[in-house]
């Protein structure tokens, strides 16, 4: 219904002359431009949250330009510091010179991974299934409390660990009794029929799974503004993998989703995600990654839940005069908002409410960084890094928590001990 919004732009910079795309890892896809605009300014080393808290983590200036440059001129290996970047994508929104960073990042790890690691490493097999979560939802799901009984249990949390080194020091996410689509079946799908406003809800793993609340949330929210809602087969949005260099998997759940998604842009609908990760990862790194037919319209028609709402609609309209039962909250917003420029909008939107208080916790990562957080050796880093988040929440006057990301919601609920809620369910409280 709406006209296209553009992806991010990364452009060269101003006088640099022009860039003819290079193949960095010879897999067919081409750099965005900016590759070769790198002048050594630390920008993105001073970003980094990895390199903060890690004295020998090398920064992502050496493993995106100063690695790509090294390749250009000889057969070198990616060095396995790779695997420690935490796919934050902050290298990303601080380069003055729109180096393509992240997406360096994403292509040398899955290099890295296909020709390096040992996929009959206890380390590989961890990575594989913390970025298939899907899979093993799917199959937990079936039988939820007697999943939520087992994953609990501390033994078989020190036996993971033990293992596959999945951190026995995080409480396992437990599964919904009914989930999002389960649901959304039950209900008999769409509830409003609308020729002009339409959206395809990208619901990703968590709000499938282990959140659907949110995905209620967003579908009244919707509902209430006069949106048709489709919800169709979808795969995971990639994220995770694309962070364990597992690109051939992230390639694979791609080919599911861009199709299903295209069909309905084409007749008139936008996607939308109630996670910014699988916003920012179909907005920005499907293109950048993959050649699949559709997906430039894919990337160009996809928005975060509340981005759309506050450029069609008059939320802050809707709002006026409403309450909510939570008078003040910490507010985090996640690196993947921010990568989108959509770091202040919860605070923007909600900050005007009568007799709330929303306070932003600060610039800092949260640190979990999805799956990074969930690896024994690096939970202690995920900590160090969310640390500066942990002291403005206990400092913040409210003592609950709200964020658009499921893992930093994790990440805030596990350091605080506060309850977290998803900005759509405050203000589907307020106007539903």
């Amino acid at each position: 219904m709406s006209d296209a919004q553009s992806p991010p732009e990364f452009d060269s910079v101003p006088g640099s002359g022009d860039f003819e795309p290079v193949d960095v890892f010879d897999d067919g896809v081409d750099l965005r431009p900016g590759a070769d605009n790198c002048y050594k300014c630390t920008a993105c080393d001073t970003s980094c949250p990895v390199a903060e808290v890690d004295d020998e983590f090398p920064g992502p200036k050496f493993q995106g330009p100063e690695q790509w440059r090294l390749k250009r001129k000889e057969d070198v290996e990616i060095d396995d510091s790779i695997m420690s970047c935490s796919n934050c994508l902050r290298c990303d929104t601080a380069c003055p010179s729109g180096v393509p960073l992240s997406q360096m990042h994403n292509k040398a790890r899955g290099e890295y991974v296909e020709n390096q690691m040992d996929h009959l490493s206890r380390q590989y097999l961890r990575n594989r299934i913390l970025s298939n979560y899907r899979t093993l939802a799917e199959m937990g799901s079936k039988v939820p409390r007697l999943t939520n009984f087992v994953m609990g249990n501390s033994l078989v949390q020190k036996v993971n660990e033990k293992l596959l080194g999945i951190t026995a020091e995080r409480e396992f996410p437990p599964f919904a009794t009914q989930t999002f689509r389960e649901w959304w079946r039950e209900r008999g799908g769409a509830q409003v029929h609308s020729e002009e406003k339409r959206i395809a809800y990208f619901h990703g793993c968590y709000s499938n799974y282990n959140t659907p609340e949110v995905g209620k949330a967003l579908v009244r929210v919707f509902e209430e503004f006069g949106y048709e809602i489709a919800v169709p087969r979808q795969r995971c949005s990639g994220t995770p993998m694309f962070a364990n260099g597992m690109l051939d998997d992230a390639e694979r759940a791609a080919n599911v989703n861009v199709p299903e998604f295209v069909d309905l842009i084409d007749e008139g609908y936008d996607v939308v995600a109630s996670c910014t990760s699988c916003s920012m990862s179909l907005k920005q790194e499907y293109p950048e990654l993959f050649q699949i037919s559709g997906i430039e319209e894919v990337s160009s028609h996809t928005y975060e839940a509340l981005e759309y709402l506050r450029i069609y609609e008059d939320v802050q309209g809707a709002l006026e005069g409403k309450t909510v039962d939570y008078p003040d909250l910490a507010y985090h917003a996640p690196c993947h908002a921010r990568g989108q420029g959509l770091d202040r909008q919860a605070v923007e939107l909600f900050r005007d409410v009568e007799g709330f208080e929303i306070e932003d916790v600060g610039s800092s990562c949260s640190g979990i960084s999805g799956t990074y957080g969930w690896k024994s050796e690096k939970y202690e880093k995920s900590m160090k890094i969310g640390e500066d988040m942990f002291e403005h929440m206990r400092h913040a006057k409210g003592n609950v928590g709200m964020t658009e990301c499921p893992t930093c919601s994790m990440q805030m609920e596990h350091g605080s001990g506060y309850e977290i809620r998803h900005p759509l369910q405050l203000l589907e409280e307020a106007i539903v």
